[in-house]
């Protein structure tokens, strides 16, 4: 029997903070539940815990509940550099690292997805690809970014 794959996704602090917003209750909802059900792996990093420290209550419990089932990522030297290359190759400014070094521990860590509502500085189509050609200069292969509309399932 063929074991089906699960997917090593690193979501945002935005997927968690969905939750509690309406336009985005339905997919990051129904995203947890394809992890709880096993289609992912949820990669997590100090970041997203300290950005979710700031988040409403229910927020913080989905977080927590998905916590000690996920792998984390360290904030190491290897994220750190990839995020200053992906300054210094001007995909984001500084006012906007913490976007940029989520990107970089999803890609250090080899991640499949990295899953997200951030339009702005992740999930855009102006982005992506300065993403996965500095990824690919410094060494490391692209990884997926979706939003958790775009990775949910749906029957034929």
């Amino acid at each position: 029997m063929k074991r089906k794959k699960s997917y090593r996704t690193y979501p945002d602090t935005s997927v968690f903070g969905g939750t509690g917003d309406e336009r985005f209750t339905t997919a990051s909802l129904s995203f947890f539940e394809l992890v709880q059900r096993g289609d992912f792996t949820l990669v997590l990093s100090a970041l997203v815990e300290d950005e979710i420290d700031n988040a409403p209550d229910a927020v913080r419990v989905i977080f927590q509940e998905l916590k000690s089932c996920s792998e984390w990522v360290e904030i190491g030297e290897e994220a750190m550099d990839l995020r200053d290359a992906y300054i210094e190759a001007g995909v984001l400014t500084d006012r906007w690292s913490a976007d940029a070094l989520h990107v970089a521990l999803a890609t250090v860590a080899e991640c499949d997805l990295i899953v997200s509502w951030n339009f702005r500085h992740i999930v855009h189509f102006q982005k992506v690809p300065l993403y996965h050609a500095v990824s690919r200069l410094h060494g490391y292969r692209e990884v997926g970014i979706y939003t958790p509309q775009e990775v949910l399932k749906y029957d034929r």
